[in-house]
């Protein structure tokens, strides 16, 4: 398998991209001190193996009103494959979950999310989460205040980084499955007739302030 890698200048583009995906080609190769031709065949290269996954707009969720963020440790009553691709699918669905991690440890996943209020948050715990089918616990933490978040990956511009194809083939893959879980919400029965037990929900918010 070949391995590619990224020097320098490639490593400038992604950089300079991650601070303004709205640069003009004109603009971002002044930047990196290319012509424009040139510039814009490395960005399509760099779009077509996978490294820019997609441009997006990064909103402020304090001004659109969605000020609460909460941290919810779920954990199933058993890891098989159905209840994993259950929780998959149904976590795929929520719009307030920013992130979501298969965790090693305590729970089983690790939820971000971001919701207007505490009752908002009660909600989305309450009639969403725990309707899960498989669901057996839910913890939640809120955050005080955000310290730090960043959306820029820490690319060393110092060395060429190599490309790890696996990773791109994840992806892909996990772009695929999505496809077609979008595809195949149309036929699915509402979230109510998904209720298999009642799980035990822990609604509360530990504050550990040292």
């Amino acid at each position: 398998m070949t391995v590619m890698s990224l020097d320098r200048i490639d490593i400038k583009i992604l950089n300079e991209l991650q601070q303004n995906a709205s640069l003009t080609n004109v603009e971002l190769a002044t930047r990196v001190n290319l012509s424009p031709s040139p510039c814009l065949a490395r960005v399509r290269h760099l779009e077509n193996v996978g490294v820019i996954d997609r441009r997006i707009a990064v909103l402020d969720p304090c001004v659109l009103g969605l000020s609460v963020t909460a941290f919810i440790h779920i954990k199933l009553e058993k890891q098989v494959q159905l209840s994993l691709d259950n929780f998959t699918r149904a976590i795929d669905r929520m719009s307030q979950v920013m992130e979501c991690y298969l965790m090693t440890g305590d729970s089983d996943y690790l939820l971000r999310v971001l919701v207007a209020d505490i009752e908002d948050l009660e909600d989305l715990i309450v009639n969403k989460l725990s309707r899960i089918p498989g669901v057996s616990s839910i913890k939640s933490n809120l955050a005080l205040k955000k310290i730090s978040h960043k959306t820029m990956l820490p690319i060393d511009s110092s060395r060429p980084v190599e490309i790890k194809p696996c990773y791109a083939g994840a992806r892909h893959r996990e772009k695929a499955a999505r496809a077609r879980c979008e595809s195949s919400t149309v036929s699915e029965k509402p979230d109510s007739t998904l209720i298999l037990g009642t799980p035990h929900v822990d609604v509360h918010a530990n504050f550990n302030v040292s």
